[in-house]
């Protein structure tokens, strides 16, 4: 049966017509992954992946292009979802470890709360405000962007740069002179 004929049938919910096609597709498709990603077991998910994604949206396949292409371009998207998703992961736990480090320096050296206030004086408002709102009252990104009406992302981003500034304003990543 020709690969034109398996999508048609594919299109209006035929099974065995999808399973001939992920038969045919898979090996490349995974192959493709593995070059992608250089890991064998993130290659086979991501293609496994894919073929769901080709499930639910095989009626969208329009057959200007090859159906291996049109694979391709949809693990090729799922790839770089993972990849954004591994960076914004990433970045939230870096924000958790230099909160709780900023936290505990600040403890350990005994540090008046009024150095913190005159740091936090220095940044802008629209800086401030999540930073004081996340890492001394504990909302979550979310909840501080439901109340500012500030997207989560932009959220993050202010909270991140603030804290560098904060840790810049108040010399914690210098070295003590003389050692």
């Amino acid at each position: 049966m020709e690969e034109r004929d398996l999508i048609k049938r594919a299109k209006k919910g035929n099974h065995e017509a999808f399973a001939i096609l992920f038969r045919e597709h898979y090996p490349f498709l995974v192959k493709y992954l593995m070059k992608v990603t250089m890991n064998r077991d993130q290659a086979e998910e991501l293609a496994q992946d894919t073929m769901a994604k080709c499930v639910e949206k095989i009626h969208q396949y329009n057959g200007k292009s090859k159906f291996s292409s049109w694979l391709i371009s949809i693990a090729t998207n799922r790839y770089i979802d993972l990849q954004r998703k591994k960076k914004r992961e990433q970045n939230w736990q870096n924000e958790e470890v230099y909160g709780r480090k900023l936290k505990w320096e600040m403890e350990s050296r005994n540090e008046e709360w009024n150095d913190v206030l005159a740091a936090l004086s220095t940044l802008s408002e629209d800086i401030r405000l999540p930073i004081i709102l996340k890492h001394y009252y504990g909302y979550s990104y979310e909840e501080i962007g439901q109340m500012t009406e500030v997207a989560p992302g932009t959220v993050k981003s202010r909270v991140h740069h603030g804290i560098i500034r904060l840790r810049k304003e108040l010399k914690i990543d210098e070295q003590p002179s003389g050692t």
